[in-house]
């Protein structure tokens, strides 16, 4: 016999596939989607009352220029946090 006819598939299991099925598993999509929106609500939630201030109460002064642009580093800094655990998720998913 060939040696792809015997070869048996050895590839770990895919995250986020029914094994038994074979397909989407939307119960581990949810609780893997749940922390991480909620890891972004956080971000969202520190920089939204600084843009309100900066575009309804400080508009055209320098006051709203500094807090539009501490905004855009919360959200910087927010963007870069959910980009490493969506990493550090996504390795210990295929780990496992």
């Amino acid at each position: 016999m060939p040696d792809c006819l015997t070869h048996r598939d050895t590839s770990p299991p895919r995250p986020f596939i029914d094994p038994a099925t074979g397909e989407i598993d939307r119960a581990q999509i949810l609780s893997e989607a749940m922390p991480l929106a909620k890891l972004i609500g956080v971000f969202v939630a520190g920089s939204l009352p600084l843009y309100a201030i900066a575009f309804f109460g400080a508009e055209n002064s320098v006051l709203g220029v500094v807090l539009a642009l501490l905004g855009n580093f919360i959200l910087a800094i927010g963007a870069g946090v959910v980009l490493m655990y969506v990493l550090a998720r996504g390795i210990r998913l295929a780990g496992d």
